[in-house]
């Protein structure tokens, strides 16, 4: 018998691990001292629990292999009548298997017996559809599940309809059915659970870090139906992120390295629900002893290129010699960052119970507790086996976790001191100024600048391989994904005993990025901000305050007509050519429009007068873009001829020809006396242009400077604001990003499946954008070369203009969208044109904008604040 303190109401956590509890009676427990209890007789896998309608009478839990007699209920030292007499067989029929499976040896047997006897009653039984919210209700799938909170499975049955998703436990505790709204649902996770893909996890809040319901079912199919139902249910309300897109979210400010840790977690299988795999948190803070937390101190902080276990380089210097003196599978570390040991070291005070569960009903050594804030630091600094990070609690609002306001006896010290509340440095004030300053430690510049580095060791390409040993971060193997296969392992006992330490040693979160992670995009200056690097290369060239004044203006301007995008109205339209328009090129004080052509002409339009004042045929073969040069005095046109023509405004005639290419050239860009020349003959060229004196014969002089050499046909090409690189899309869907004044490729990758439509660089030079003929929207980090979001639209989207957060699209339909890329959907829809929308051009101030059609019209459109 086990007497549990009074007033203990039952909880599931009364149970041993991965035992489970099946069903419960109305029952007098007869006393033959004293008058008999009522009470409720709950039979569980591995003991029998009765708990007293009176509550000051203790819980007694009773283990089943110590039970020497069943008959009739009439165990050794207990009598239970049951309320129904019909049952009364059943019952102990039931109490007989469970018997027989908890006296087996090995837990693998027990284990195996238990699940067979649990299927059973599965089987026997389904979802009550009485329980449906309203009758009209369509039924879609109803299977077998668990339902899982931490240190606790409870089986019954799930069950998906058009509206809702519900689980009926079998034992109806601890209500007879859990459900959740399809409508409220907002993100869905399917989760590894022990090691298997048979976790689903429901949130109905966008940034919350506790679920909703985490189920674990008892085969991959199941799972994967009730996740497709789910998902498809709210694909038609709200998009699912994926790490790239948070990242892109985060790089650009508008989320916190609190919100995008919690993301990643999420992302990496990390749950509330499995203290295996609870989220993880770095340690930010190294000074635990200053009386001020100076947050502009570099050594305030600490390294986060390092995994906790490097950060000693005496204790790093002796686990690298025991390492190499290790036999295969060798590895660095002995514990793991993150465990349910560690994570209930941390919430002892908060959720004893689950302590209480995990250590069989005992409290650790009062030495071994979350006693001090800097003790654990030193600790996790100098111990031979503790490398723990932390958890997210202490990047929230709730300080109850280091308050022993339950008034625990959790022990006393060796110096004869009671363990109570956590100790906190003396820069904190009390628990809730010590989370205050951590928040602001976790969102400081420095962490910012440096977070990426610690997600490439937890998540990122640091985690496995070569990389993870020269980053003295290799862990046991049983602790990755796909460390062990369980499916494999024939002996059931084995099994468990893997599966157990698996459990409880930690596992390292899901793989999320293979490559190095960009870093976060840190404004220097103001006139660093998002819109405004006219002349800032990647490497930030330092500008001088005094040069701000008319750029902020400008940026004003351009903020302001980005935020209103959306009220974009249509001011002209006229049809000016016979065939699709290819280009559009603006003189700088707005008055003449000249636009390029599938029907091989070149034309000039007048705004004021509202007539062609010019056409120009080259040669009968389309032309594909045009610009014009500095001082508006030249026109340059792109030919399928392989030619580009060079055109006197102010003469009225054609100047020169560059026959620079072997076939059609699709694409040329101006910058600084160079022209580059995009063309389907696979390169691009970048030439030094000399020009001719005007009133003489005297022709443009042409230098060849560089060849980018590609694989197929180039389809269109951007510089960035410095000049320093070019981004280029062929007709194979590849984006490269070039290095113009060493001629190499930096970035090389397969964004789309077919042609690429149009690239640019962000204003800032940080991300390039992408779109083809797959109607996919491709974010590339520059720095890194990493694919980092994608977007897909109902159909392709022909070019664009964007500021790095919102984009203006031309569709293939003539429709012009509002994107918010960051949220990846469509804000505004705005009639265009009667076939595709072929060109765009946009003024400085982004507030005006002409775009160019296969419908032969050219429309002006006015932003109308």
């Amino acid at each position: 018998q086990v007497g549990l303190p009074a007033e203990v109401m039952f909880s599931l956590l009364l149970l041993n691990l991965e035992e489970y509890y099946f069903e419960q009676h109305t029952a007098n427990h007869i006393n033959k001292d004293s008058k008999d209890e009522r009470g409720s007789l709950k039979i569980c896998s591995k003991s029998i629990i009765f708990e007293p309608d009176d509550n000051i009478q203790p819980i007694i839990k009773i283990p089943l292999r110590d039970c020497i007699i069943l008959f009739e209920i009439n165990l050794t030292e207990h009598l239970f009548q049951l309320d129904v007499a019909g049952k009364v067989g059943d019952v102990v029929q039931t109490l007989h298997q469970l018997y027989r499976a908890s006296c087996l040896d090995k837990m693998g047997d027990q284990a195996a017996m238990i699940t067979a006897i649990l299927q059973s009653r599965l089987a026997r039984t389904s979802f009550d559809k009485n329980r449906f919210q309203s009758i009209s209700e369509t039924l879609h799938m109803e299977c077998k599940a668990e339902m899982v909170t931490p240190l606790v499975t409870n089986p019954g049955h799930v069950c998906v309809t058009d509206a809702n998703l519900y689980f009926q436990p079998l034992n109806g505790y601890p209500k007879p059915v859990v459900q959740i709204t399809l409508q409220n649902v907002r993100r869905i996770y399917k989760r590894r659970h022990g090691l298997m893909p048979l976790g689903l996890e429901v949130f109905c809040t966008e940034n919350d870090l506790c679920s909703d319901i985490y189920l674990k079912f008892y085969n991959y199919q199941d799972r994967d139906e009730v996740y497709f139902l789910i998902a498809t249910y709210i694909e038609n309300h709200i998009t699912e992120h994926t790490a790239e897109s948070y990242m892109l979210q985060w790089q650009r400010g508008h989320i916190s390295n609190y919100q995008y840790l919690l993301h990643l977690n999420n992302l990496a299988d990390r749950s509330c629900n499995d203290l295996s795999q609870y989220p993880v948190f770095p340690w930010i803070i190294a000074d635990y002893s200053s009386s001020v937390l100076d947050l502009t101190k570099p050594e305030t902080f600490r390294d986060l290129s390092k995994p906790v276990g490097a950060l000693n380089q005496e204790r790093l210097d002796r686990l690298v010699t025991r390492y190499q003196e290790m036999p295969e599978p060798k590895f660095m570390y002995g514990s793991h960052y993150s465990s349910p040991g560690y994570v209930l070291f941390y919430l002892v005070r908060v959720a004893p119970e689950y302590m209480l569960c995990l250590q069989n009903g005992k409290f650790d050594h009062a030495d071994r507790m979350f006693n001090s804030i800097a003790e654990t630091w030193k600790n996790c600094l100098d111990g031979a086996t503790d490398f723990k990070e932390l958890i997210p609690e202490f990047y929230e609002n709730d300080s109850s976790f280091l308050v022993n306001s339950l008034k625990l006896d959790l022990g006393k010290r060796q110096g004869g001191k009671m363990v109570e509340d956590v100790e906190l440095p003396p820069w904190a004030s009390g628990p809730d100024d010590f989370l205050q300053k951590s928040q602001e430690a976790l969102e400081s510049p420095y962490v910012s600048e440096h977070l990426h580095e610690w997600i490439d060791i937890i998540f990122g390409y640091k985690q496995k391989g070569s990389e993870a040993v020269a980053a003295h971060n290799v862990f046991h193997p049983l602790t990755y994904e796909g460390g062990v296969d369980l499916n494999s392992i024939m002996d059931p006992n084995e099994k468990v005993a893997l599966l157990t330490q698996i459990l409880e040693f930690g596992q390292t979160p899901k793989q999320l990025f293979t490559t190095p992670h960009p870093q976060r995009i840190i404004p220097k200056l103001k006139s660093l901000s998002r819109t405004s690097s006219h002349s800032i290369s990647i490497s930030e060239s330092p500008v001088s305050p005094n040069e701000e004044s008319f750029e902020d203006l400008t940026e004003e301007s351009i903020t302001l007509a980005w935020n209103n995008i959306a009220k974009l109205k249509l001011d002209k339209q006229y049809k000016i050519h016979k065939e699709a328009i290819t280009g559009i090129a603006v003189t700088s004080n707005g008055s003449s429009v000249f636009t390029t052509s599938q029907d091989s002409t070149l034309k000039m339009f007048s705004k004021e007068s509202k007539t062609i004042q010019r056409s120009v045929s080259f040669s009968n073969m389309a032309l594909s873009s045009c610009l014009i040069l500095p001082g508006d005095t030249t026109v340059i046109s792109s030919s399928w001829d392989n030619h580009i023509y060079f055109y006197s405004i102010a003469f009225g005639r054609q100047q020169d020809i560059l026959m620079g290419h072997d076939d059609a050239v699709s694409k040329i860009c101006w910058r600084d006396g160079r022209l580059y020349s995009a063309s389907w003959d696979s390169t691009v060229k970048v030439w030094h242009c000399v020009p001719g004196e005007t009133m003489s014969n005297k022709k443009h002089h042409f230098e060849l400077l560089a060849e980018l050499e590609h694989d197929v046909s180039v389809n269109t090409i951007d510089l960035n604001a410095a000049n320093t690189m070019l981004a280029s899309g062929t007709k194979e869907g590849t984006v490269s990003v070039w290095d113009v004044t060493t001629a190499t490729v930096l970035h090389q990758l397969q964004c789309h499946s077919g042609t690429v439509f149009h690239a640019a660089f962000s204003p800032d030079s940080r991300h390039l954008l992408s779109t083809g003929e797959d109607s996919c929207f491709k974010v590339v980090d520059v720095q890194t070369g990493m694919l980092i979001s994608s977007v897909t639209a109902e159909e392709p989207q022909r070019c664009f203009k964007w500021d790095g957060n919102t984009i203006l699209s031309g569709s293939q339909s003539g429709e012009l969208l509002i994107w918010d890329l960051l949220g990846g959907k469509v804000i505004e829809r705005i009639k265009g044109h009667t076939g595709a929308v072929m060109s765009m051009w946009m003024n400085e101030q982004c507030n005006s904008v002409i775009t160019g059609g296969e419908d032969k019209q050219i429309m002006f459109w006015k932003l109308q604040y």
